[in-house]
């Protein structure tokens, strides 16, 4: 076993960053939608994702789907080989 937590202390520190500065993000309803894109980034970070590629694509492809067909969006099922295709 490890002496100290340093390393989940490290990956827990922008929650406990960040959990301050959700108090001013104006409403219930706005702080929900930061809660979902802060979920989805760190999905991209867990599944090795480069977020930024992953955003540009899914931002691109999302208008002309369905709400029922977004399953292959996800940052867990995205395929960087696929980009571009609808």
């Amino acid at each position: 076993l490890l002496i100290d937590n340093n390393l989940i202390e490290n990956q827990i520190r922008p929650v406990a960053v960040g959990r301050k500065n959700y108090l001013f993000c104006g409403s219930h309803e706005s702080a929900q939608r930061a809660a979902i894109i802060y979920s989805l980034l760190g999905t991209c970070k867990l599944n090795n994702v480069n977020p930024q590629e992953w955003l540009l694509d899914v931002l691109q492809k999302l208008p002309a789907r369905k709400a029922n067909n977004i399953d292959d969006l996800l940052p867990q099922n995205w395929n960087p080989d696929l980009q571009g295709v609808v």
